[in-house]
């Protein structure tokens, strides 16, 4: 879908100023609060905007070990498996990918024994050939989505003056 100027405008105040209301988000805008509603509406059913709930930290909840857990699966077991690892709470993020195994996890631990059991679970899951993990060190670019807004706001900003 195609987001224009005052959509990225309000991608970026939603970004940076999430618990503002919906009159303020207008006022700061300089648009009227019905017109910011409707584009609100119409950026969640194009999912553009996918969710409203808080960021919360693992590392704050007790759990600040991250790793990536690479997981091997035999043939034609891929969503047996993925319906499994919704199941561990620990596994906070699966994904599909190509490459070296069938699918990543982003999983997160209490310590390290705690991440060689979450680990071995996984290993146990019927349709898993084999798991390589990867433990993050240090967040060097926490996950941000206000570049590639200002990036799509500058373009589209460039193709309405063309």
């Amino acid at each position: 879908m195609a987001v224009d100027e005052l959509d990225t405008r309000i991608l970026r105040l939603l970004l940076d100023q999430p618990r503002t209301s919906v009159r303020e988000y207008a006022r700061i805008l300089g648009v009227a609060r019905g017109t910011l509603q409707a584009r609100l509406d119409r950026l969640e059913r194009d999912g553009v905007i996918t969710g409203t709930s808080p960021s919360l930290s693992p590392a704050a909840l007790g759990h600040p070990v991250l790793a990536f857990v690479h997981i091997e699966v035999t043939q034609g077991h891929l969503d047996d498996v993925g319906d499994a690892l919704a199941a561990v709470p620990e596994i906070i993020e699966a994904f599909s990918i190509t490459g070296g195994g069938d699918l990543l996890t982003r999983v997160v631990a209490r310590d390290n024994a705690h991440l060689e059991d979450v680990i071995q679970a996984l290993i146990s899951l019927p349709g898993v050939v084999r798991t390589r993990t990867e433990v993050a060190l240090r967040e060097r670019v926490p996950w941000r989505l206000s570049p590639l807004v200002e990036s799509i706001g500058s373009a589209a900003g460039r193709s309405a003056k063309n």
